[in-house]
Formats: structure tokens, sequence, C-alpha cells
């Protein structure tokens, strides 16, 4: 295992502990233009999200919103980690990655965003972080994909 000295006294290793947390990657395609250009539309799921996850956000979301045509990127730094987003309203895709080190349900990604982005599809991968598969020593991921 590498291991490299960060300061004095302190150490970190390549590897989270065992069962840091869980990871949803989330791409969801065929969504509205208009919504994905739309930084209201784009903030209100990852709200909704924290919310329904009973996530705690510390400090003040970061959002961009790119000029003319283009999308919006958001950032949640959150008491359990992270959730970012990012759109491409000229492809019709949203991305989405939550990480929280706190066991938390699945939220229903592929209903949500159907109903707020008007996703046609939506492709969703959960990892286990911190934890490896027996052979190989890979991540333990799990995929689910809803189509609308």
């Amino acid at each position: 295992m590498m291991t490299t000295t960060i300061e004095q006294g302190m150490v970190e290793t390549d590897r989270a502990p065992e069962g840091a947390g869980r990871e949803w990657i989330v791409d969801a395609c065929g969504c509205s233009r208009e919504r994905l250009r739309s930084l209201e539309s784009v903030r209100a799921v990852c709200e909704r999200a924290i919310r329904e996850l009973e996530l705690q956000v510390v400090g003040q979301p970061l959002w961009r919103q790119f000029p003319g045509a283009g999308g919006v990127t958001g950032l949640y730094l959150l008491s359990e980690s992270h959730l970012a987003c990012h759109t491409w309203p000229e492809s019709g895709l949203a991305t989405f990655n939550l990480f929280s080190c706190r066991h938390r349900g699945d939220w229903p990604w592929a209903d949500r965003l159907c109903e707020m982005l008007g996703a046609e599809s939506v492709s969703v991968r959960i990892a286990e972080r911190g934890v490896t598969v027996a052979t190989g020593g890979s991540p333990a991921v799990q995929s689910e994909g809803a189509t609308a």
C-alpha cells in the first residue's frame, strides 16, 4: 500500500477506510435543453435531493451559469461529503455525483430527473467506497438504468 507523508505526524494512504461511503454517479440523457440552461431548474433538483436525503450543507453552494446557450455547474459541500452537477444543454445531458460517508437510502434519481429535467433515460451507478471485491481488488460498483 502506498503511503504519503502529508505533514509532520499526519499520514495519508492510497485507500479509504473500509466502508468509507457510497457514491452515486448519475447520467441523465435526453433532458430539456431549456431546463439544463436554467440554474434555478438544476438547483431545484439538487436541493430536493439534499432535503429528501436529509443531507447537511456546509457553507454556501457554488454555482456557475455559463454564457449564451451554455449549461450550469453546481457544487455543494456536505457534512457527509459532496454533491456536484454539470449540464450540457447542447447534448441534453445532466450529470450528478453524490458522495455520502453516512448511510443513506437510495434516492429515486430516475423518477426525479424525468419529472424535473424531462430526462428520457437515466443511468445510476453506485460505488461502495473503500470496499473492494475479493478478486482483483476493484471497487464494488452496481449499475442500474432507467428509461422514461
